[in-house]
Order: C-alpha cells, then sequence, then structure tokens
C-alpha cells in the first residue's frame, strides 16, 4: 500500500513540477514574442524577460547611465520598462527634429498609471487632447497678465527678496543650509500669482504644504514609481512608499479646495486677483466644450506649485554653489551689477540688457546644474520616422537634455563652468541653440518666462546684496541627489553683507 501511495506521490510531484516548467516556459515564450524588437525598431540594450531594462538603467544616475548607453546604441535607441517600451532620444539635432520638426507628432503624454490613479489626465503638465490645449492656453495668457501685464510681478520678486535677506543678515556670517529659505521665497511667489496672497514662512500650514510637496516628488521619481508604472495591478496590492503618496495627493487637493472656497466667498468677476478667479471667471463662462471645471483646476494649481517652485529653488541653490567655488566669477558678477545698478535701487527687469556677464553666469549654472536632465516625457500620436527607424503611435519618448546640454559639438568646454559659452567676442550675451534647460516645441515649460524672471532678479539681488563663501576648511562639493530635479547635495553656506 505504501508504494503505491509512493508512486502516486511520485507522479503527482512530477506532474506539478511538469506544470511549472511549462508555465515558466509559456509565459517567456509568450513574453518574447509580445515584446521582441522589431527590424525598424530602434535598438537598444538586452532586456529581461518580464522586467526589461528596469535594473540595466541605474535609477540614482539615470541621466548619466542612459548617455552612456547613447554611445554604445546611438542617439536613437529603446529601452523597455517591464512591458512598456520606450525610446531615448540624444543630441541636440535628432532632439530638434523631434520636437520641433515634428512636434505634432510627439505633443502627447504618456499615461502613467501612477499619475493617472492620482489626477486622472487633468491640469497641465500630463494632460492631452481638447483639455491640454485649453488649460495651456488659458494659463499661459493669466501668467503673461500677472507676469508682463499691468500687474507685474517684480515688487512681489523683490519682496521675497527682502525677507531673504533679513534672514540672511540674521545669520551673522554663520554657516547655514539655503535650501528651505529659498523654497519658501520661491513658494510665496507662486502663491501670490495662484491664491492671491502669500504665507508667511512660519506659517504651519504653508510648512505642511512644502513637506507635502517635497515627500510627494520623492516618491515619483523613486524605483518605487517605475515599478508601480510598470506593474500597476501587482503594485497597487504591495505594500511600499508608493501606496503614501496617494494619501499626500489628496492632503494637497484638500488645501487647494480650502483657498478655493474661500475664493468663492470673496469672488468678484469685475476684479480678478490671482490665477484662481480667473478661472472661476472661465469656469462660469459655460462653454459648450470647456474642460475648466474644479477638478481641473486643482491639479493646474499642483502643476504650477511643482513646476514654479522646484526647478527655481534647485537653480539658485546651484547658483549659490558655483559662487562659492569660483570666487573669482562671482567678484566679476558683482563688480558688473555696481557698474550698472549700483547700491542706491532695487534690480529690474530693463537691466538685464545691461549686465551680459551675470545673465552668461546664471545661464552657466542653469547648463552645468542640469535641473531637468530627463525633461518631460512626451508619446507619439502616429508612427514617425526618426534616426532612419520608425517609431509606432502611442510610444514613450524620452528627450535626454544631458546630451545637449553636455554635447562636446555645442559646447567649447562642456564639463567646465564657463560663462563664455554664452558670450561673444565683445562681452555681449548670446544664447546657442543648445541651450534648452526648459525643452523645447509645444510641450516647453509653460513657466520659462516666469523662471526667467525669478531667477535674474532674486540672483542679482542676492549677488548685489551678499558674498557666498563656504565655511572654514570646507571644499564645495558639487555632486547631485536626484528628486524631482538634480539639485545638489545637501550644504552649508557663509553670507556676508557687502
Amino acid at each position: 500500500m505504501d508504494s503505491v501511495f509512493s508512486v502516486i506521490g511520485s507522479y503527482v510531484y512530477w506532474d506539478v513540477r511538469s506544470l511549472l516548467l511549462f508555465t515558466a516556459v509559456f509565459i517567456l515564450t509568450a513574453d518574447y514574442i509580445k515584446n521582441r524588437r522589431l527590424h525598424s525598431f530602434p535598438p537598444g540594450p538586452r532586456a529581461f524577460p518580464i522586467v526589461g531594462n528596469i535594473f540595466t538603467v541605474d535609477f540614482n544616475r539615470a541621466h548619466e547611465s542612459m548617455t552612456q548607453l547613447a554611445g554604445k546604441y546611438g542617439d536613437v535607441y529603446s529601452l523597455r520598462m517591464g512591458p512598456v517600451w520606450m525610446v531615448v532620444l540624444n543630441g541636440f539635432e535628432v532632439l530638434k527634429e523631434a520636437l520641433v520638426n515634428q512636434g505634432d507628432s510627439l505633443v502627447d503624454r504618456p499615461c502613467f498609471p501612477l499619475q493617472e490613479d492620482m489626477f486622472h489626465g487633468r491640469g497641465l503638465a500630463l494632460s492631452n487632447g481638447n483639455t491640454w490645449k485649453q488649460q495651456r492656453r488659458f494659463a499661459l495668457s493669466t501668467l503673461k497678465h500677472f507676469g508682463f501685464g499691468k500687474k507685474s510681478l517684480e515688487p512681489v520678486i523683490l519682496d521675497e527678496f527682502a525677507y531673504c535677506a533679513r534672514y540672511l543678515i540674521s545669520c551673522k556670517g554663520k554657516p547655514f543650509n539655503p535650501h528651505t529659505i529659498l523654497n519658501n521665497a520661491v513658494s510665496s511667489i507662486i502663491c501670490s500669482v495662484v491664491f492671491g496672497h502669500r504665507f508667511e514662512h512660519s506659517d504651519e500650514k504653508f510648512i505642511k504644504l512644502m513637506k507635502l510637496f517635497n515627500k510627494g516628488l520623492e516618491i515619483e521619481v523613486s524605483i518605487w514609481a517605475q515599478l508601480y508604472n510598470s506593474f500597476p495591478r501587482l503594485m497597487r496590492c504591495l505594500p511600499g512608499p508608493h501606496q503614501t503618496i496617494q494619501n499626500i495627493s489628496n492632503n494637497i487637493k484638500d488645501f487647494i479646495r480650502e483657498e478655493l472656497k474661500q475664493h468663492r466667498q470673496k469672488w468678484d468677476p469685475s476684479d480678478q486677483r490671482d490665477f484662481i478667479d480667473c478661472y472661476l471667471n472661465k469656469m462660469n463662462k459655460g462653454q459648450a466644450d470647456s474642460t475648466f471645471d474644479e477638478e481641473n483646476l486643482v491639479v493646474s494649481v499642483i502643476d504650477l506649485f511643482v513646476a514654479g517652485t522646484e526647478t527655481t529653488t534647485t537653480t539658485l541653490r546651484w547658483a549659490f554653489l558655483y559662487m562659492t567655488k569660483y570666487p573669482e566669477i562671482q567678484a566679476k558678477v558683482q563688480a558688473e551689477i555696481d557698474r550698472v545698478i549700483g547700491q542706491s535701487r532695487q534690480p529690474s527687469m530693463e537691466d538685464r540688457p545691461h549686465l551680459p556677464y551675470t545673465v552668461a553666469v546664471l545661464h552657466e549654472v542653469q547648463r552645468m546644474g542640469n535641473i531637468v536632465p530627463l525633461s518631460v516625457p512626451h508619446a507619439t500620436t502616429r508612427d514617425i520616422q526618426l534616426g532612419g527607424y520608425t517609431i509606432p503611435k502611442g510610444l514613450i519618448i524620452i528627450p535626454n537634455l544631458t546630451s545637449v546640454l553636455f554635447d562636446k559639438k555645442e559646447w567649447k568646454t562642456p564639463n567646465t563652468f564657463n560663462p563664455g559659452h554664452f558670450l561673444n567676442e565683445e562681452g555681449k550675451f548670446v544664447k546657442p541653440a543648445a541651450f534648452i534647460p526648459f525643452s523645447a516645441g509645444k510641450r516647453v515649460c509653460l513657466g520659462e518666462n516666469l523662471a526667467k524672471m525669478e531667477l535674474f532678479l532674486l540672483f542679482t539681488s542676492f549677488m548685489q546684496h551678499f558674498t557666498f563663501s563656504t565655511p572654514a576648511g570646507v571644499q564645495p562639493v558639487m555632486d547631485y541627489c536626484i528628486g524631482m530635479t538634480l539639485a545638489p547635495r545637501p550644504y552649508e553656506i557663509c553670507v556676508t553683507s557687502r
């Protein structure tokens, strides 16, 4: 009897093992057939079954990793993240051909499950079609109205510098980390545009909002987000940091809805004080094909905060760091400001054409800082030809801005901080075509003009009134850490009044 059970047990064991083996072979074969590269498709590194190239790319330095792959596979190559294929574009000519010459074919954003679960295709940054067209057109005109029209943002920006200046003076030359004060200042400028008022930097609600944004952005660029976007059904069921981002998103939305509630109580269509007032006015026009509703408003405000705070703050942090590393360049900037503006008045945007060296330094900070190294992904709206390859409709496109900002063909000393990249022989400011930190084409950053104004006025004001240096015995560390932007590692500086 025992022998009978032994035979049956052995049979069952072999049968289960055979079933598992068959299942594994079937899955691997199906994965290969479904996801193999076609002959006309861009080449790329060998993709592993199921996970693809998730572990091929080092996400702690993804821009460097992807730039190195271009050296092996060419300026147009492909990667597979889980079951999702994407094409990485490298070099100025390729990016220009794709984003500008064939811009209509790359105007969409891909649908990432993590962002889709939070924002449902609304807002400015990740929306498509009619929603994107209407929201972007409105945002551009509104930002222009508040930034360069009758209600110029210059006084708002300079007032925020005054708050920063008082804090810097209170430090009395002692080392401090400038991240928080810069982040609060730039965020307050966005608050003025969106909400019509600033928050005190010590306001508990404001501090909580900034912490929520920082934590959410940290998760969005982590490996957890990549796994979520590659395997959404599985990751929705598994624990991890990706599960907290929905709560973070909801808390931020609640904050904005509370501001919206207060606006509605005092709203006057004849007095449009800020972005929300303008949006409420647009909502109440009731056009048939209108996409202007409360949810789009809330997500648009989030997009403005993310785009308008993180990039400008990070650029200024790099600027301070580079000025401490190159004190001779800092001194030359200060000398130009003293000659053109002096110490008796505040800078103005009208001074910009007369400060070529200062503007060149600021542009070189943006180039070397490489704030958004892989831009924001695009998606093809139709089959296109690029670099001799066929890229099908609906594919994710990654514009590698790093490959352009550090291209040896475009810059004399691509890996060296050199303001001369933006000056001609007469010392006048020139902007090379390959300078595209805000990307290019129809999806170019809509806050570019606002960012330029903030960076110029704040950087010039800081240089006008203060000298930056590292603490005694400390050398500037130019290494970066990955987040929503490529930011310098936390550092401390000393500031002295001029």
